[in-house]
C-alpha cells in the first residue's frame, strides 16, 4: 500500500489532538485555513472520526484512531 498525499494529511490531523487532556481535546478549523486542513477535517467527519466537519472532537473511534497515528508518529521519529 502506497501511501497518498490525503493520508498523510489525516494523520497529521490527527496529530494535532491533545490526547492527554479531555478539555484541551477539540480543534476548531476556520475556513480560512490551509484547504488541505479543512479537506482533512471534513474526511475524517466522514470517516466517523470527529464530530464535526470542521474538527470538533474526536469520537471514541477517533480516539483510538488518534492513538495509534500519534504511537506511529512518535516511534518513527526517534529514528
Amino acid at each position: 500500500m502506497q501511501l497518498n498525499a490525503e493520508l498523510l494529511h489525516d494523520i497529521e490531523f490527527l496529530n494535532l489532538y491533545n490526547l492527554n487532556s479531555a478539555f484541551e481535546g477539540g480543534l476548531k478549523i476556520h475556513h480560512e485555513a490551509n484547504p488541505r486542513r479543512v479537506e482533512s477535517a471534513q474526511r475524517l467527519f466522514e470517516a466517523g472520526l470527529l464530530t464535526q466537519n470542521d474538527g470538533g472532537y474526536l469520537t471514541l473511534l477517533g480516539v483510538e484512531v488518534a492513538e495509534h497515528a500519534q504511537a506511529i508518529v512518535r516511534l518513527l521519529s526517534k529514528n
